[in-house]
């Protein structure tokens, strides 16, 4: 008996469930499976599909205990579970070859037929059949009358499957060498195309002379059919309607026609032009020669083929790709630095760094230069500083916009097979820019997605690696393409959605948001005239004041940008156009007072000093994706038993930092000076105000403890004085980010103070010189030197 044979390669495979303990069985019984509609004879492997429950612990069983089943077919292919007298008598002994549990959870047996049985009596004891069986062994002699009826039946089996529209070469090979009639005929009725009724009858006839003639006779009336078939075919394949034996006709005519050189005119002279621009294009000699190839396929093929507009496409795409590098000019610094000066004011540090690469473009063309990524909140120049650098280098500019971007072939491109497919959109901009070294600018590279269709962010390693981007393979292309003379410059609003990989390729430069006296030299030198031009206004028309510009500054508009500040700039030069429109004349000048009339009133007001006018408030610094901004934190007290309130979408580290906060100042009541048992019969509420905005981080730690110490002591905070830090159980001050964007934020709400960690004065030179120059800096290394400097002992009030 055979053995169970282990699944090759990724087939599925499970393993048999245990089952309660059996009675054995006696030596002449056999598990039964019974089968619906199927016969398996001797000598053939077939698969068996198992559904019903006693089947499936039949098979199971013989594939546990490694025993051979018997193959009964049922006299009606019913649902339910056949009984014993539903079952024919003769079957087949079969070795189990395999036993699988497809990804459906169906159950399949693989058997091969040994020889025939019949059923003596089914047993009872077994959840599944048991039946004693009688093997019948083939008894097969040599005589000259077996020979001529294994010739003869070879004969016919091997005429049938010739008939048949596609001959099966491999099992006419497989009769060929069987040698004896009754395997041959086993065989044969095995898949021939007969009732099984019939083939059950070839499996109970055991004398094989008799089972030859069966079969033989079987055959012979497949035959017959077959025949009458292929004349049928014959005559229908003869019998083509009128279209389609034009469709025929032209396209002989066509190829004799190529045959002869009195083809399409059109055609030709439309292909000579295609292989004169191959030949200008300036490819490299694979891609070159990719191109000729796919040419060839175009010449051979049809104007009316589905595939020839795809082929053509394609090789419009190769063609007109800037294979070859231009000249490059060199780079004149002086007038980089004019450039970037005229383009952006302010900016100083990432000016220098501009100029840093184009230094070293301009001394090492050939190297490998880094590429830049921009980071900042929106409207601070990011787009426009590439733009600028590629009129510096005096190259192509052009921009991929990424946002939103989730599908790999975005970056890589769509395969040919697929209908409307495009190369991706690296090459589309680089065939845009008409040129190989052009600077492109990848525009809101955090904002990325990741879909079924894959990641955009892995496709973009390739791109913005200088190692691999001179060989970048695009989908629809088939070819490599060099990356390498691109300027990639890429832009961002945060870092922390940037994958790890793609940010390791980066360097990254920050922008800051301005200061209110930036933003006003912005104003007078691009917004203004930007506003005027866009809105059909001339030079002396409309003067906008200083005092104007700033009151739209700090009243009107509160962003790290300046897109706001051009839309308020744009909606007051629109007041003025519609009174020059009506026949106003003389120029018109808006000033500060004639802003409430145009804009409304002023949306953005001073509360620093009206919410720390009281104990229990102090001013926090926050760090936003578009800049920073002020946070208050209020804290209350009302009777209660001690617990901490929290409220304002609080995120869990802010939680923490409050929880901290408070032990802190539990831990040192009695030296600042608080009863210690006002904790106990009191609850204490810390609000942060904007409820509806969600908040987090540790930031916040020194604001909070310096508001519950506020509360506690009935004293108040300088209104003047804004703080950021984290803290620690200790009453240790840590370090935390956006200092740069928090101490811009302070400078804009009128602060004249801020408290920082002492370990963030690293982080000093990065301050604009503007907010260095307005503020005054008080580094903190423990909570104690944030009361000391924070708390006004003037504004003491009895307890």
């Amino acid at each position: 008996m055979r053995s169970l044979e282990q699944p090759a390669g990724n087939e599925p495979e499970k393993t048999p469930s245990s089952t309660a303990t059996l009675p054995p069985l006696p030596a002449d019984a056999m598990i039964i499976v019974p089968v619906r509609n199927f016969v398996l004879f001797p000598g053939t492997v077939m698969p068996i599909s198992l559904g019903r429950q006693r089947s499936i612990a039949a098979a199971q069983q013989a594939v546990r205990e490694q025993r051979q089943v018997g193959i009964l077919m049922q006299r009606e292919a019913g649902e339910n579970e056949p009984l014993p007298i539903d079952m024919h008598r003769m079957g087949t002994v079969a070795n189990v070859v395999r036993y699988l549990t497809a990804p459906d959870g169906t159950q399949h047996l693989v058997c091969q037929g040994e020889q025939r049985f019949q059923v003596l009596e089914f047993l009872d004891g077994w959840p599944f059949f048991v039946a004693r069986v009688l093997r019948l062994p083939d008894v097969e002699g040599q005589s000259p009358d077996l020979e001529a009826r294994l010739v003869h039946l070879r004969g016919q089996a091997i005429e049938a499957l010739e008939l048949l529209p596609q001959a099966p070469r491999e099992m006419i090979a497989a009769i060929g060498s069987i040698e004896t009639p009754g395997a041959l005929a086993d065989f044969t009725a095995s898949y021939m195309d007969i009732k099984p009724e019939e083939k059950q009858e070839v499996l109970e006839t055991v004398d094989v002379v008799a089972r030859t003639d069966k079969v033989s006779r079987l055959l012979a009336q497949r035959i017959e059919v077959l025949r009458l078939s292929a004349e049928i075919g014959k005559q229908t394949k003869a019998a083509l309607d009128e279209r389609q034996r034009e469709v025929l006709l032209r396209e002989q005519m066509a190829a004799i026609q190529k045959q002869l050189g009195e083809g399409d005119e059109g055609k030709a002279a439309e292909l000579a032009e295609v292989e004169q621009a191959i030949a200008k294009a300036g490819m490299p000699k694979d891609v070159e020669d990719q191109a000729r190839k796919e040419l060839r396929r175009l010449q051979r093929m049809p104007d009316s083929a589905a595939e020839y507009g795809m082929v053509r496409t394609y090789l419009d795409w190769l063609i007109e790709l800037p294979w070859s590098l231009p000249e490059e000019t060199p780079i004149d610094m002086a007038e980089a630095r004019k450039i970037l000066d005229e383009d952006h004011y302010g900016l100083d540090k990432i000016k220098r760094r501009i100029v840093e690469y184009l230094a070293v473009r301009k001394l090492a063309p050939q190297g490998k230069a880094p590429i830049l990524c921009f980071v900042g909140p929106p409207g601070v120049g990011k787009t426009s500083l590439g733009r600028s650098i590629a009129r510096a280098m005096n190259r192509k500019f052009t921009r991929v916009s990424l946002g939103g971007v989730h599908d790999e072939a975005e970056i890589r491109g769509h395969r040919r097979t697929y209908i409307g497919a495009l190369p991706g959109n690296i090459i589309q901009g680089i065939r845009k820019a008409g040129s190989r070294n052009c600077v492109m600018m990848l525009d809101e590279i955090d904002k990325l997605g990741a879909g079924i269709q894959g990641d955009p962010g892995a496709a973009l390693l390739e791109v913005l690696d200088p190692e691999q981007n001179n060989t970048f393979r695009d989908n629809y292309l088939g070819v490599p393409f060099d990356l390498s003379r691109v300027v990639f410059i890429a832009t961002a609003n945060m870092l922390d959605t940037i994958p790890g990989p793609l940010r390791d390729r980066m360097e990254i430069i920050s922008l800051a948001g301005y200061t209110a006296s930036e933003k006003l030299q912005i104003a007078e030198r691009y917004l203004v005239r930007r506003q005027m031009e866009a809105n059909g206004i001339k030079d002396g028309q409309v003067e906008i004041t200083e005092a104007a510009l700033r009151e739209i500054i700090q009243n009107y508009t509160r962003e790290a940008g300046v897109r706001n500040l051009e839309r308020e700039i744009g909606k007051a030069l629109r007041n003025a156009a519609v009174r020059i429109a009506e026949g106003a004349e003389g120029p018109i000048t808006i000033d500060k007072s004639d802003l409430a009339d145009i804009l409304g009133a002023p949306r953005f007001e001073n509360e620093v000093a009206m919410r720390t006018s009281i104990p229990g408030v102090a001013t926090g610094l926050a760090w936003t994706p578009v800049g920073g901004d002020i946070l208050f934190i209020e804290a209350t007290r009302v009777p209660g038993n001690g617990k901490l309130i929290l409220t304002g979408q609080l995120g869990e580290v802010m939680r923490e930092s409050a929880q901290a906060a408070l032990s802190i100042v539990k831990n040192r009541a009695v030296s600042l000076g608080i009863d210690p048992s006002l904790f106990d019969k009191h609850d204490i509420h810390v609000h942060v105000p904007a409820g509806a905005t969600p908040k987090d981080g540790p930031s916040a730690g020194v604001a909070m403890f310096m508001a519950l110490t506020s509360l506690m002591t009935d004293r108040t905070i300088r209104s003047d004085t804004a703080m950021t830090g984290e803290i620690s159980l200790r009453g240790l001050v840590l370090p935390v980010g956006g200092i740069k964007e928090k101490v811009v934020a302070a400078a804009l709400s009128g602060l004249k103070r801020v408290m920082l960690p002492a370990r963030n004065k690293r982080d000093y030179d990065d301050i604009p010189e503007e907010a260095r120059n307005q503020l005054e800096f008080i580094w903190l290394e423990r909570v104690e030197e944030a009361v000391e400097a924070a708390l006004d002992p003037a504004s003491q009030a009895a307890s």
